[in-house]
């Protein structure tokens, strides 16, 4: 009848690989049924009890308790197994080619000075212990540990931020730094292109595949799933993203991530548009309204990230600035936008295309049925106003022929001191107005001058739908329009994408400056040969070796035997 034995070892501690490689020996002697090696924690418990390897002694266990279980045949057998631990622990080869092991990380430091890296990958219950230790020694973090809560996480990311210090973590599977893999990685050859990832396996992935198109990396900088979390606000995103923006090596940055917070996404992008250089960027889940806007190239996926990033590399676009919108002339309240169309498809175009750059647009024919406006006839915040819908041609001809209602709309609308741009569709042809510019440009011209005398600057655009060949032909159209005072163009999304770029930059004009990033990254420790010191798993310390980086490996083991109250006691005393 199987047995089931169980051994308690109190004040000890291994890493996980040593655990996993003794519960496979004892897995492997005859007799056995099955083996546990865990430390006692709760989800180690119900682990166990799902495989039905608890016992009474495990489930007693503490946190920092090794327990060994043992399923045998026999309780003989059992017995003979469990006695042969000690003789497994002390017979397993070290990976390391390492003749000393300290056992204190500022040992460590002492012993290599020229390590700017710390790689953690401790139980998460000690990391932000180990990781706050790091950065008071004045090393990057690259934070492998999971299970480490998102307030800890915080406090790290918040501490390293004002030290000048990278923390890529908690849960950090992957980086890439001068060339050389951390954790998870590939060997990537270096090149232009630098990443900035929440997202271990994207990382991996749009790094091989930049990798394969024969293009290289400067830097993969990993920072932990829930960087863009609305809770930790992209800390270590914003600080990677402002290292590689500073990098004159890095020509192209690509960003990715799973699915991000919204609200972070927009500040990330709002960063990224002052880089001053390409950025690719591919959040997971983010609707993607436009291929390109300025500086930023957004990719469908992984694949087309990569793709984009090495095209971007070998056919250099030009940047444009925003110096070509007028948002200095307008005054501090006006900030709306109106869209007055005679075409539906056109409004509706103008929804979609303008939600890349504001919150939300209300319309009489809304998209999104959230957005109704109330009230068709009282415009309200940023709207648009199809005056082709049915309750505007009732009993009176389509605005395509008459133009009389929408004018009165365009003089209401720009008497509002909160009006910062009005938009217009001019569309000619047959059965159309036989020259509606006629009528629509002294209007405009007009609504331009009181302002003007009001104080306001009032931005008037149009797209203009038609042909040369058309009766009312469209560049005697468009002439018209201009000398008016309006910007106009012949494609809707040209038009809105000016129109979107005015009022995103409008709304960010009175916002206040997310949190500093704090102090700059000093380029030049980042930009050495990697040198770094490993806490944790031995296999990433032999990583490292086989990459010819120098390392050191720590045999740390809990301080204070894991307890947890001496453990806070002893950090305080170290930050006095």
């Amino acid at each position: 009848m199987a047995t089931i034995r169980t051994q308690i070892r109190s004040g000890v501690y291994y890493d996980s690989a040593r655990l996993m490689q003794l519960q496979r020996s004892l897995a492997a002697f005859p007799g056995v049924l099955d083996a546990g090696v865990v430390m006692g924690t709760d989800s180690n418990k119900e682990l166990l009890t799902h495989i039905d390897l608890a016992s009474p002694e495990v489930l007693s266990a503490r946190p920092d308790d090794l327990a060994i279980v043992v399923k045998a045949e026999s309780e003989e057998i059992a017995l003979d197994v469990i006695s042969k631990v000690d003789e497994l622990l002390a017979a397993r080869k070290s990976d390391l080619d390492q003749e000393y092991l300290p056992r204190s990380l500022e040992t460590a430091v002492e012993m290599l000075p020229e390590a700017g890296w710390v790689i953690i990958s401790v139980a998460g219950r000690y990391a932000t212990g180990v990781t706050r230790e790091a950065l008071r020694l004045g090393r990057h973090v690259h934070l492998f540990s999971d299970n480490v809560s998102v307030e800890d996480e915080i406090a790290l990311k918040k501490e390293a931020r004002e030290l000048g210090l990278l923390v890529m973590g908690p849960d950090c599977g992957t980086a890439m730094v001068d060339g050389i893999g951390l954790a998870f990685a590939n060997k990537i050859r270096k090149g232009p292109i630098g990443i900035v990832a929440a997202a271990g396996t994207g990382l991996q992935q749009v790094a091989c595949r930049i990798h394969q198109l024969d293009g290289g990396i400067t830097f993969g900088i990993g920072t932990g799933g829930r960087d863009l979390s609305e809770k930790v606000g992209a800390i270590t995103f914003l600080m990677a993203l402002d290292v590689l923006a500073r990098d004159p090596e890095t020509k192209v940055i690509v960003l990715t991530s799973k699915p991000p917070s919204p609200k972070v996404a927009e500040v990330v992008l709002k960063a990224a548009r002052k880089a001053g250089k390409p950025v690719v960027v591919n959040f997971i889940a983010r609707a993607v309204t436009t291929m390109r806007d300025g500086n930023l190239f957004f990719a469908t996926g992984l694949d087309d990230a990569a793709r984009l990033a090495v095209e971007l590399v070998h056919n250099p676009p030009t940047l444009t600035g925003d110096s070509d919108l007028p948002t200095e002339k307008f005054t501090p309240q006006q900030k709306y936008f109106r869209g007055l169309f005679s075409g539906g498809t056109l409004a509706y175009e103008a929804q979609h295309i303008l939600a890349g750059y504001i919150p939300r647009v209300l319309a009489n024919a809304p998209i999104n049925k959230e957005f109704k406006l109330p009230d068709a006839f009282v415009s309200q915040e940023h709207c648009i106003v199809d005056l082709g819908e049915d309750e505007f041609t009732v009993g009176r001809l389509h605005p395509m022929m008459d133009n009389e209602l929408r004018i009165r709309r365009l003089y209401e609308e720009a008497r509002d001191p909160e009006v910062a741009v009005i938009m217009l569709d001019v569309v000619i042809g047959y059965g159309s107005h036989p020259d509606p510019a006629s009528e629509i440009a002294p209007a405009i011209q007009k609504c331009i001058a009181e302002a003007k005398s009001a104080g306001r600057h009032l931005e008037v655009v149009c797209v203009a739908t038609g042909t040369d060949e058309d009766p009312q032909n469209l560049d005697h159209q468009i002439e018209q329009l201009k000398q008016a005072g309006a910007w106009v163009d012949t494609s809707n999304e040209v038009v809105c994408r000016y129109v979107g770029r005015i009022l995103r930059a409008l709304a960010e004009r009175n916002v206040p400056e997310s949190e500093t990033i704090g102090k700059p990254v000093d380029l030049g420790m980042l930009k050495a040969p990697l040198a770094a010191i490993n806490v944790g798993l031995e296999s990433f310390a032999a990583n490292l070796a086989d990459q010819s980086a120098p390392n050191l490996h720590v045999d740390w083991k809990p301080p204070a035997g894991g307890n947890e109250r001496l453990m806070n006691i002893l950090q305080k005393m170290k930050q006095k």
